[in-house]
């Protein structure tokens, strides 16, 4: 079973998930501002290392060795972020971090032991918590930010500025999908759609697949999926029928390119845009909490593993999370409650 000092996160539904996010970034957003500029590292385009490595260790009077990062492109920049900062404190770490998707992370390396922490987008699932079992490894749930998943179109789209989650079902849906515009909205153009999205490896194709679409799996494949966010970006503003849907911080990081649209559960319900206030307060209906995942056995046995995540815990609630990064830092609360939970593997 993952350890966790909320034991029934990875059964939650999408209400809880609002109402966790919403207490964690109510206290940590009143000290931030929201973003007028980039991340700082443009995304998921690229690998920071290999995996693989010796365990290292301590060396002496500091810290040595690797520590090996995969999981959720969604979770990536902000790791890429914890990996600059902590290693300009601690020059004989390496810190590799690989955007492998959060399902793709804990199936190819953190299950299987080649991984000492997964970031993911969602909760883990039961049926990777048992892989990871039978590999004697113990994943150690820490929620470390929150994020307001965007569904974004071409600029040059003028017909839409909201849906409800229903029209995104009608796309998205794997059994009957619509196949243009119109097929969704009679007012709309009668053009089949440009399709972009992460791949079935992904945190946030499960989420939104269960949570918008509404079942699990049912999502439709004849669309151009990716690990790369950019390149989900890319595509959406280069098609003028495109829609697509990743992580709030690729939005912002490229806003003048893209147009974001308002979400609303129900047509009973206000569209909200998507921001970091509104998925903090719970207003945003794609509102969603961040995780990493480090295994119990690299937590107790490589100093340089509790280090760093000593350090990402730490900094989890600085104001560039929402600065530079984009996403909703976590409060005093939540930070403290990881701490004590990650001081259980001192």
């Amino acid at each position: 079973m993952a350890s966790s000092h909320d034991a029934d996160t990875a059964g939650i539904t999408r209400r809880k998930s609002l109402a966790a996010l919403g207490g964690m970034g109510a206290l940590a957003l009143a000290g931030c501002t929201s973003n007028d500029g980039g991340d700082g590292d443009d995304g998921n385009d690229g690998d920071d290392g290999g995996l693989g490595g010796d365990d290292g260790g301590d060396g002496g009077d500091g810290l040595s060795g690797e520590v090996i990062v995969t999981g959720s492109s969604t979770v990536y920049p902000v790791s890429i972020e914890m990996q600059e900062r902590f290693m300009d404190e601690n020059e004989d770490v390496s810190v590799t971090v690989d955007s492998t998707g959060s399902g793709g992370g804990f199936a190819n390396n953190f299950c299987p032991g080649d991984s000492d922490i997964n970031g993911a987008s969602r909760p883990i699932k039961e049926e990777e918590i048992e892989s990871c079992d039978g590999n004697d490894v113990e994943p150690v749930e820490f929620r470390i930010a929150g994020d307001a998943l965007t569904v974004a179109v071409s600029p040059d789209n003028d017909w839409v500025d909201s849906m409800t989650f229903d029209e995104l079902a009608q796309i998205w849906n794997g059994d009957d999908p619509a196949e243009t515009w119109a097929d969704v909205n009679e007012d709309w153009p009668d053009e089949e759609f440009d399709l972009y999205g992460p791949d079935d490896t992904s945190g946030t194709f499960d989420w939104f697949t269960e949570n918008v679409v509404g079942e699990a799996g049912n999502h439709r494949s004849d669309y151009e999926p990716t690990e790369d966010d950019n390149t989900i970006v890319q595509g959406i503003s280069n098609n003028e029928h495109s829609i697509g849907y990743f992580g709030f911080a690729y939005y912002q990081e490229n806003e003048d390119d893209l147009k974001a649209l308002n979400i609303a559960e129900t047509s009973d319900d206000e569209p909200s845009a998507p921001s970091l206030e509104a998925a903090s307060a719970g207003d945003y209906p794609m509102a969603r909490p961040l995780f990493i995942y480090p295994s119990a056995d690299s937590l107790s046995e490589k100093d340089q593993v509790y280090s760093f995540v000593e350090y990402y815990l730490e900094n989890s609630n600085a104001d560039w999370i929402a600065d530079d990064v984009g996403y909703v830092p976590s409060n005093e609360e939540q930070v403290e409650e990881n701490l004590s939970t990650l001081e259980e593997y001192a």
